[in-house]
């Protein structure tokens, strides 16, 4: 056998590195211009072009009668795309989706797949044809208005762009990945587009903001909800961008339950997938309160039914599945496109001027070709005329000439005709002699002349080239009428959504079990001291309301549970419910984790650096760090405090930094070995004071700048300690001054207003004085507040009763007494006391009244 690798043989050494290198380029320059991406004129990958381009050569345009997918698919791969059929028809198949198409450019009959993501039907079963926007993206292809290039074979021409007198790049955008880089461009409404081009003619220098007047954004085929205009700003601006897009519902009400219904989904969502992952969320309990779940779409459009439990609240639901499922997606716009045979990102403005030109272009060609045919046949009309008036001489030279080449070389000779006019005359039929016909032929020629000026001045006037451009786009709006479908609406970061909500005091509860709600303060009555109260709320056998407090819709709540967490939320973001509604949960509003509890609750207006948090827990612990450390709080919150086993929140309170307070205190300075004398009395202390109270009446008066701000993350140090064993700490407010009065309340309702002076400062961790006389008529101290007349006291007992007294009918009293009757609580208990605003005059009416009766 001969030796192939011998010295005579026609080896030749190469680098592999740049050999790979090389056919790795070839290969990605293939992929690129030749496959994945689109032309930026008229928005087609070669596949979709090639599959219109053989349409049109089977002569099925939107009026011919539709031919089987399979032989369209056979006539693309055999004469332009020497790729797989499978490639082909899937091609097709998107071509005649409505769901994927703004415009479809194909009209199938058959199955073409469905939004569930069924697939089509084989393509032996289907049939297409071209719709009436097709037959526009190739309109004028036949008079020379594009380039046309030799097929993989050289054995035919294919057009290298199309005609396309419609921008149909963002018409019906397009999508597709190539090598390092990717298309994805969404589809936008017709009218709005023409009407930017239309401006855009007019006015050359238009800003993206004057072009948005009319291009409003994506209009995707499934419609949904564009949210934000932001993204839609920089994608057009630099062509790239997110734009957010949610399913458009709407609430229906059947008897004591919401009904959510999806009527339209995000672009390219499945809708089956997405009732499957709704059902498996509602079954593993990651989003409350769903009932049942079931798809009644049928031919007329979409229609997806969540029903809800009785106690669910339609609006959080709906927020956790736009947080948690395909209703909502983002839409990230890359308008990559081909031009000049290679990849570019553009913008708005500049796709549309490429648009524009390309049509300037196709004008140009066309006019010239029509210009050309009608000089043409003038030419031919001018001999014939000529032949006509001297139709006599004419007959005789050619009866008298031997053949045709003779006649034709004498016509020439005597009349100055060219080839061209004498070949018409020899070949002109005897009819066309008589005056009829002979008129017809003045008439052609006269409108010939004309339409060869008109052509001409076309083709000398950028006037007249755009005017005809404009007439052609008005002329397609007025084909293509269709309004949009995709709505666009402002995002939360757009508007501040507070401004929409107005500013209302509210009273907020939560119960033992986790259920909150928001009431408005006015619904709750000023009645005397003593007043029985109303029901605020009803509870389920086995909860009882744990804390309640006072706060405006505008506000920011902080969260504190027992893992020593810090959560957000707005008030306005808490469900309003009647007086006597149960609430909702409220782990349906924040992102606690299992078996986290919330432990204090405090309303704040902003985040300071001028203030700061102080917290009291139940073992007499106090800490203090800068309200700014908890400006920005994660979704899954952050650590508020570290406390001691066993120890628990009893509450938090927002302070103002003190004027005496120095401006060097060391965060970090471990406070709990300072020197002092616990039961020292202090003497010319001033400034700011904590007071702490606990529930066996004992109480202590120290410096706010006894407590420096330490970390977010830090224990704090001692506040009191106690002389009972089982004491604990039940309240704690800030002094500004001993001027001010501290109202005191126990469990049976005993209270008193007594004044801050009479409570003798102490040094930070002493054990106290008396604040209260408890006996077995008062029982424990629940808690304490400061007085302030403008205000009421609001009660909450152990039943749920709510009582609003009248602060300056509670009586004075000192410091070591038990007080009056402030809340008839009867066999019950007060569990709770905070302060509400006052209401208004007009609203203390006859119902009032009534209820001072009940004393």
């Amino acid at each position: 056998m001969e030796n192939i690798f011998t010295k005579d043989s026609d080896i030749e050494n190469i680098d592999i590195e740049s050999s790979i290198k090389s056919s790795y380029l070839d290969y990605s320059m293939s992929v690129i211009i030749g496959r994945a991406l689109p032309d930026a004129r008229d928005g087609l990958k070669p596949v979709h072009r090639r599959i219109l381009y053989a349409m049109n050569d089977l002569g099925v345009g939107s009026r011919s009668a539709y031919k089987k997918s399979a032989r369209i698919v056979g006539d693309v791969i055999g004469k332009y795309h020497p790729h797989g059929d499978t490639a082909v028809y899937d091609a097709l198949v998107r071509m005649a989706q409505d769901f994927s198409m703004r415009y479809p450019s194909v009209d199938g009959q058959g199955n073409f797949g469905s939004i569930d993501g069924d697939g089509a039907a084989a393509m032996r079963y289907t049939e297409a044809r071209m719709t009436i926007l097709a037959e526009e993206l190739l309109r004028d292809i036949e008079k020379d208005t594009v380039d046309f290039i030799p097929n993989y074979d050289d054995s035919m021409s294919e057009p290298d762009v199309l005609p396309a007198r419609v921008p149909n790049l963002l018409l019906n955008g397009s999508s597709g990945i190539a090598v390092g880089m990717a298309t994805n461009i969404p589809p936008h409404s017709l009218n709005e587009l023409i009407d930017g081009l239309l401006y855009l003619i007019d006015n050359k220098n238009a800003s993206l903001e004057e072009i948005m007047q009319f291009i409003k954004g994506p209009d995707f085929p499934t419609g949904g909800i564009i949210f934000g205009k932001k993204g839609i700003i920089e994608a057009y601006r630099t062509g790239r961008g997110r734009v957010k897009v949610r399913a458009k519902t709407h609430i229906e009400k059947r008897a004591n339950k919401d009904i959510i219904v999806i009527d339209e989904l995000p672009y390219q969502t499945n809708k089956a997938r997405l009732i499957e992952q709704i059902a498996e969320l509602a079954k593993e309990k990651q989003i409350e309160g769903i009932a049942e779940v079931r798809d009644e779409s049928d031919r007329e459009g979409i229609r997806v039914v969540i029903e809800l439990k009785r106690d669910a609240m339609s609006e959080i639901v709906l927020n956790n599945l736009f947080k948690s499922t395909t209703m909502e997606s983002t839409f990230g716009v890359i308008m990559l496109a081909i031009h000049n045979k290679e990849p570019k990102v553009f913008s708005l403005i500049e796709l549309l001027n490429l648009f524009l030109n390309h049509r300037k272009t196709v004008i140009i060609r066309r006019t010239i070709y029509e210009l050309q045919k009608a000089r043409a046949r003038a030419h031919i009309l001018e001999g014939l005329k000529i032949a006509l008036d001297n139709i006599d001489e004419v007959i005789t030279l050619i009866k008298n000439s031997p053949d045709n080449p003779t006649a034709k070389n004498l016509l020439m000779q005597k009349f100055g005709l060219s080839e061209l006019q004498s070949n018409a005359i020899l070949d002109m039929k005897l009819g066309r002699l008589t005056g009829l016909e002979r008129e017809k032929i003045d008439n052609e020629l006269r409108e010939l002349l004309a339409e060869i000026e008109r052509l001409d001045q076309i083709l000398k006037s950028e006037t007249l080239l755009e005017n005809l451009i404009k007439d052609e786009l008005k002329e397609i709006r007025t084909k293509f009428d269709v309004p949009r479908i995709t709505q666009i609406e402002d995002d939360y970061d757009d508007i501040d959504i507070e401004d929409l909500i107005p500013n209302e005091n509210m009273v907020v509860t939560i119960t033992h079990r986790g259920y909150i709600k928001r009431v408005p303060s006015k619904q709750y009555e000023k009645q005397k001291r003593g007043g029985k109260g109303k029901v605020a709320v009803t509870t389920y056998d086995d909860d009882f309301i744990e804390s309640f407090f006072t706060a405006n819709t505008h506000d920011t709540l902080m969260f504190v549970t027992d893992r020593g967490q810090l959560y957000w939320l707005k008030v306005y973001k808490i469900p309003e419910g009647s007086r006597t509604a149960k609430g909702k949960a409220v782990v349906n509003l924040i992102n606690l984790q299992a078996d986290e509890k919330i432990m204090a609750i405090i309303p704040t207006t902003d985040f300071d650096e001028s203030k700061s948090l102080c917290f009291f827990t139940k073992n007499g612990i106090v800490k203090r760090t800068n309200l700014s450390e908890y400006q920005n709080i994660r979704s899954v919150g952050v650590k508020a405090i570290n406390l001691d086993e066993n120890d628990e929140l009893v509450t938090a309170i927002i302070v103002a930094r003190d004027e005496s307070e120095t401006q060097e205190q060391n965060y970090e300075e471990n406070l709990e070995n300072e020197m002092l004398e616990p039961n020292e009395e202090l003497e010319n202390v001033s400034g700011k004071m904590l007071f702490a109270v606990t529930k066996k009446g004992m109480c202590i008066k120290f410096p706010l700048a006894k407590v420096r701000e330490i970390g977010r993350v830090s224990r704090g140090v001692t506040a009191i300690k106690f002389k009972e064993k089982d004491d604990e700490v039940v309240g704690a407010v800030v002094i500004e001054n001993d001027a001010q009065e501290i109202l005191s309340v126990s469990a049976k309702g005993i209270g008193k207003r007594t004044d801050a002076g009479e409570y003798r400062f102490q040094s930070r961790g002493g054990k106290g004085v008396i604040c209260m006389k408890l006996t077995a008529k008062t029982k424990d101290l629940i808690g304490i507040v400061i007085v302030d007349e403008s205000m009421d006291l609001m009660a909450l007992t152990s039943s749920g009763k709510m009582i609003r007294v009248d602060m300056q009918s509670i009586r004075k009293a000192g410091r070591n007494t038990s007080g009056v009757i402030v809340v008839n609580v009867e066999n019950d208990e007060v569990v709770s006391i905070a302060k509400c605003p006052k209401e208004e005059d007009e609203e203390l009416d006859a119902e009032t009244n009534m209820d001072l009766n009940l004393e």
